[in-house]
């Protein structure tokens, strides 16, 4: 699947909110560098980290939380 479809399928999923994607597929990115597995099964040498979180998140693997006014 291209890039620019999980990317719209991955935006879709949190409410076409670019901000909380960006921050979503940053922790996650961050979390797959610092040695946690992938939630999809993918060739880690092949793909970006960050790819790799789009996918997660495109394909619903990892639940995002908004935290507002002090609460989730």
């Amino acid at each position: 699947m291209r890039l620019e479809k999980i990317a719209a399928q991955a935006l879709e999923r949190v409410g076409y909110d670019r901000y909380l994607l960006s921050v979503a597929v940053a922790k996650r990115a961050n979390e797959l560098a610092l040695g946690k597995e992938p939630l999809v099964d993918v060739d880690v040498k092949r793909f970006k980290y960050t790819d790799i979180a789009l996918m997660e998140i495109a394909q619903g693997k990892l639940q995002i939380e908004v935290e507002r006014n002090g609460r989730r």
